[in-house]
């Protein structure tokens, strides 16, 4: 008979398995973590749900909503778009004024959304000042982690820390508990990106064309049907070129007449001519596979058909959110859906061409797609939206800045900050009351609301919680820091900190920051009550090192939306990740006990 204990270590170890391999969506592994320890009797059915009903679950969909609102105002572009002159004049200035300005954002709005906001405008910003986006794009993410560390509403996982202390029967973070020590790596953080970043992070060239950068030039062709019985006359879907050669066919030209995206019922001619991809030996291939069939040479190869002014080239990143994650190109209905053609998937580090219907998408891949160029403003419409299944990395998509708007959801956000400081109001409550106020004042309508949410987070941070009670039910929260007051302990505060920081900090990398912060929120509850001191400091520490995830392009989700966006490779984070995180290490240690009343 399993103990609870062990049925808990299980279920923990098998959760951060499934977070590392990515075989599952972070919000279906939350929803078998509950089903597993109710199953196994670890907690009961009323504990297992009392997750999506806690008050860190609840106040971080709201959340969601205000900074929805926010963001449509235009008002971050409007400030982040008046960088460039600054960038060609003063970049060390400039980079910043870029951080900070990122960090400000990012600790009152989800930071996700902000990078999203963020990445095109510094891809601008980098081809305008004449400076490589390899330069930009990790400090912007970085920035974005410094900022939501600084206040309980700045990331979920401040917020879900908060709420295991609730649950445990503590007083949870205000809004400001974390400010201190958030400001002091803030800054530490911007001076290392400013002035040591630069040496550290890769001169990537990001200049080439994009049918160079993805090396299309191998994969397109022009073809002309010629009379031949088994290509003229023949449905796009019946086609040979289709069926056998598996050509993706973007654009027929009969004529002075041009079909962009023809579908599948579209019936080819003698004399038209398609511009098609295929993988790069069939079309080398092309003529030679025809003439097997008949000797008059029914296809002819031309050029690579990338001139053509009516249809456009864009990069789409895949965001965290994403409805593409772990689904495919077909399975998102892509062609249909946002009227485009994909030529390349650029998926980390690799390039790649071939069988890119079939491919599981996963955050951070670039698809390169030809679209209408009329159909360009729709999908800059559909970046715009909160739930954005992508970022446009090479189109201009600008929100017009509403200065009215701005004003009222601003106005609005400082009233919860406000209510929340002061303890009038539960955080939750107020940033409730904040969701219905923009509603009533038409700032966002309700289906704007729901699809704000990020629902994934929402069913994570419920899973986390279960995971949390758990811990204390079973005991392993106290069987584990048994093992840190033991042993470590002896040597002093300082080392304790240093010890829960690191295995917090080590573990994030690799998995999600919510479930890091969830498994050891309670195991540094449980190591202050056996040593006999305030477990806040403790708390702060998770909340910290849960966050601070600089080493891996895995390990935080903006992290990963910057990693194909930059063109960088894996080691490009740990380069400049490494450092930073030691320093955070060092700087979280020495700091904590001190400004936490630990010494």
């Amino acid at each position: 008979m399993l103990t609870p204990a062990v049925v808990t270590l299980l279920v923990a170890l098998g959760a951060v398995i499934l977070f590392v391999t990515e075989w599952l969506s972070v919000d279906l592994i939350a929803m078998l973590i509950v089903v597993a320890l109710v199953v196994g009797g670890v907690i009961t059915p009323q504990e297992g749900l009392a997750g999506f009903s806690n008050d860190a679950t609840l106040t971080v969909a709201f959340m969601f909503v205000l900074s929805a609102a926010l963001l449509k105002t235009g008002a971050l572009q409007q400030v982040a778009g008046s960088m460039s002159a600054r960038f060609r004049r003063r970049p060390k200035k400039a980079m910043f004024l870029l951080i900070l300005t990122v960090a400000f954002a990012s600790a009152f709005i989800n930071n996700t959304p902000v990078v999203a906001v963020f990445i095109p405008v510094v891809t601008r910003i980098a081809a305008t000042a004449k400076i490589k986006a390899s330069k930009l794009l990790i400090p912007l993410s970085f920035a974005s982690i410094f900022g939501g560390i600084c206040t309980l509403i700045g990331t979920s996982t401040n917020i879900l820390v908060s709420g295991v202390a609730i649950t445990h029967g503590l007083e949870g973070f205000d809004m400001f508990t974390i400010t201190p020590i958030g400001l002091v790596l803030l800054g530490i953080g911007a001076i290392y990106l400013t002035y040591l970043g630069p040496r550290l992070l890769p001169n990537r060239s990001g200049d080439d064309s994009l049918e160079e950068k993805f090396a299309l030039h191998d994969y397109l062709a022009e073809i002309v049907i010629l009379d031949h019985p088994d290509l003229a006359g023949k449905r796009i879907m019946d086609s040979p070129l289709v069926r056998e050669l598996e050509m993706d066919i973007m654009e027929v030209r009969r004529g002075e007449q041009s079909f962009l995206l023809p579908p599948g019922d579209f019936s080819l001619v003698k004399g038209d001519t398609l511009k098609v991809r295929c993988d790069r030996k069939k079309i080398l291939n092309l003529k030679d596979w025809v003439r097997l069939v008949d000797n008059t040479g029914s296809v002819q190869v031309m050029g690579t058909g990338l001139e053509r002014d009516n249809s456009s080239l864009v990069e789409m990143v895949v965001t965290p959110n994403s409805e593409f994650v772990g689904k495919n190109l077909r399975e998102v209905d892509f062609r249909r859906s946002f009227r485009a053609v994909p030529l390349a998937i650029r998926q980390r580090e690799e390039t790649l061409h071939e069988h890119l219907y079939r491919l599981p998408l996963t955050p951070g891949d670039v698809i390169l797609a030809e679209v209408k160029s009329h159909y360009l403003s729709e999908l800059q419409h559909i970046e715009q939206q909160q739930d954005s299944p992508f970022i446009l990395l090479s189109s201009d998509a600008i929100t017009d800045f509403n200065r009215g708007r701005f004003y009222f959801v601003s106005a609005l956000i400082l009233a919860v900050i406000a209510l929340a400081t002061t303890g009038l109001l539960p955080i939750s409550i107020a940033a409730l009351m904040g969701v219905c106020v923009l509603v009533l004042g038409k700032a966002v309508n309700m289906n704007e609301a729901y699809e704000s949410i990020d629902w994934k987070i929402v069913f994570l941070l419920a899973g986390a919680l279960s995971l949390g009670r758990a811990m204390s039910n079973s005991g392993l929260d106290d069987a584990i820091a048994s093992l840190l007051t033991g042993n470590i302990y002896q040597w002093g505060p300082f080392a304790l900190v240093a010890a829960l920081y690191l295995a917090t900090n080590l573990l994030t990398e690799v998995m999600s920051n919510n479930a890091t912060a969830a498994l050891l929120a309670p195991v540094a509850i449980a190591a202050a009550e056996q040593v006999g001191i305030d477990p806040l400091p403790l708390l702060v520490t998770v909340a910290v090192g849960a966050s601070a995830s600089f080493m891996t392009p895995v390990g935080y989700q903006t992290n990963a939306m910057v990693y194909s966006a930059g063109r960088y490779r894996f080691l490009d984070f740990t380069r400049i990740g490494a450092p930073l995180s030691l320093i955070f290490w060092v700087v979280t240690t020495l700091a904590v006990p001190f400004l936490f009343g630990l010494v």
